[in-house]
């Protein structure tokens, strides 16, 4: 049996620039989250106002994200990814000039809470275009046989970003203020949109323009349901994540329990990205598709656990090394998570399958963050993540009884037909 080559994917030039393009959207998008977050809760000193920045953003890539799957499925990839990149640049830019002095010095803290609120809601329809192109032009950059690899170097992108973006966003909130990290944003979007032009476009694999679009969302609906896989997949981190949210009441955390400033708030953020950037790299030399049912089981009830010690810490560092062992065991589920999904959609298809994962997975972000803060308005912070960690573990305990069939998923078979499909 010839060596598994972990570099595999890298080898293709388009995928590295598609990697560029996806480190620079997804940077920019965690460091614009970060910094919003702190300014949010700076002027209103409210956890549920950070819920609101979720909600605000979630409302609109839930109802575009089936009709942003039929469009990503009849468009081609590049030139509709363009447009999504441009759109964020617009978004960001409107932050920008929202968080600078000079144009809102006069303004009441209701009017410049409503503005960003907007920018965040039209970034939602922005959202809901983006990940089903983005998963879809993977597919068409790399050979089959090299789903897994490709997803895992993906995914570890991805994670780079969710880590250096809080990070630097915490830093320069201190140096350079909540304006000028915008600008920084701003010149990712710009990074990312100049890159997208090395990428050639790519062929449109959905040829039934005939169709007529409550036929195409509906099938793509139906298959979802149908491959008990992805289903089982998706519905599982999508109830870990809403109620695991603690992510969201970070600037709490940081600002009034541990007292560690905008520089603590950062490595705070940082830190799940951190385990998850880790471990990807380290699977990409241990595939992790054999027994994937079992082993996505075992690391969504592990981020449980990473969850309420969080929550029940009061000591800094302790905070840090569970969020960070919490980002090790969302790092696995992810890569197990997109394996099943390159490996188990027919091209035709995906993205609609990848819209239905928006609302699934993508959205439970979202929602998540006002899950967070209006149990914390409730019951307290701490309480409050603590509650979200408990509910993952009854998540996932319950998942494993009902669904037996997905215990026991093993994907190594459709990697064998994938890799006999190229040859």
């Amino acid at each position: 049996m010839p060596k598994k080559d972990p570099y595999a994917a890298l080898r293709y030039r388009e995928f590295n620039v598609f990697l560029l393009v996806r480190f620079a959207m997804v940077f920019a998008w965690s460091m614009q989250f970060v910094v919003i977050e702190w300014e949010v809760y700076s002027l209103t000193k409210d956890p549920l106002s950070l819920g609101y920045i979720g909600l605000a953003e979630v409302i609109p890539a839930v109802l575009m994200a089936l009709f942003a799957g039929h469009i990503t499925d009849r468009s081609e990839k590049r030139s509709l990814l363009i447009k999504c990149v441009i759109g964020f640049s617009v978004i960001s830019f409107g932050l920008f000039l929202l968080t600078w002095p000079k144009v809102v010095g006069n303004w009441s803290t209701g009017l410049i809470l409503t503005g960003i609120y907007s920018l965040v809601f039209l970034g939602g329809f922005v959202r809901a275009f983006i990940f089903p192109t983005i998963f879809s032009l993977l597919a068409l950059i790399v050979p089959k046989r090299l789903y897994p690899n490709a997803a895992t170097w993906s995914s570890t992108t991805g994670q780079l970003g969710r880590m250096l973006g809080p990070a630097l966003g915490g830093v320069t909130i201190s140096l350079i203020g909540v304006h000028w990290s915008m600008c920084i944003i701003f010149g990712f979007s710009l990074l990312a949109f100049v890159s997208l032009f090395q990428i050639g476009k790519k062929p449109i694999m959905n040829k039934n323009t005939e169709q007529k679009i409550w036929s195409s969302l509906g099938e793509g609906l139906s298959f979802v349901f149908k491959e008990k896989a992805i289903f089982g997949a998706i519905t599982l981190d999508m109830i870990a994540v809403l109620f695991g949210g603690a992510v969201a009441l970070l600037p709490v955390f940081a600002q009034d329990i541990l007292q560690v400033g905008s520089e603590g708030f950062g490595i705070l953020r940082a830190a799940p990205a951190v385990g998850s950037a880790i471990i990807m790299f380290v699977a990409a030399y241990f595939p992790l598709h054999k027994k994937a049912g079992m082993k996505l089981l075992t690391v969504v009830f592990g981020f449980g656990v990473c969850i309420i010690v969080f929550g029940l810490s009061k000591v800094f560092w302790i905070s840090v090394v569970a969020l960070f062992f919490s980002g090790v065991t969302d790092g696995i589920s992810m890569i197990i998570r997109q394996t099943i999904m390159q490996l188990k959609t027919p091209d035709d298809m995906r993205g609609r399958v990848a819209s239905v994962n928006s609302i699934f997975i993508g959205s439970s972000n979202e929602l998540g963050a006002f899950e967070s803060g209006f149990t914390a308005r409730l019951m307290g912070t701490v309480t409050a993540v603590v509650f979200g960690g408990s509910m993952t573990l009854i998540t996932v305990v319950t998942t494993g009884l009902v669904l037996p069939s997905f215990r026991k998923l093993d994907l190594q078979k459709d990697m064998e037909e994938h890799e006999a499909s190229d040859e």
